[in-house]
């Protein structure tokens, strides 16, 4: 799946949320949802690593606990990209493959 399939089904998903939740998102709520998703999975790692009160749930439970709210971050973030008009494959291309070497770079391409 490419970002750009995943974006679209992020976005459709939302919007069903925002009108069966009356939610009005503005540049704040996505940078705000981003803050909650993080502090929430920053919670799970936290159960998962017995570093927080996991209860009864299960080590399979917590990492899929943690799984779903990596989901959630990622999605948010795809959600604020596309508000805030910001290319990710740019950014990752620019910021994160300059780096690689020629090689890596041809291979991938």
């Amino acid at each position: 799946m490419t970002l750009k399939v995943l974006l679209h089904i992020v976005k459709t998903v939302s919007v069903i949320y925002a009108k069966r939740f009356s939610i009005s998102r503005d540049e704040i709520w996505y940078l705000a949802k981003l803050q909650e998703e993080l502090g929430e999975l920053t919670a799970a790692h936290m159960k998962a690593s017995r570093r927080g009160r996991a209860g009864s749930a299960t080590p399979q439970e917590l990492h899929a606990q943690m799984e779903d709210e990596a989901a959630d971050l990622l999605a948010h973030l795809l959600l604020y990209a596309d508000r805030n008009d910001l290319d990710l494959e740019k950014g990752i291309r620019r910021k994160w493959m300059a780096h690689l070497p020629k090689e890596v770079l041809d291979k991938h391409a």
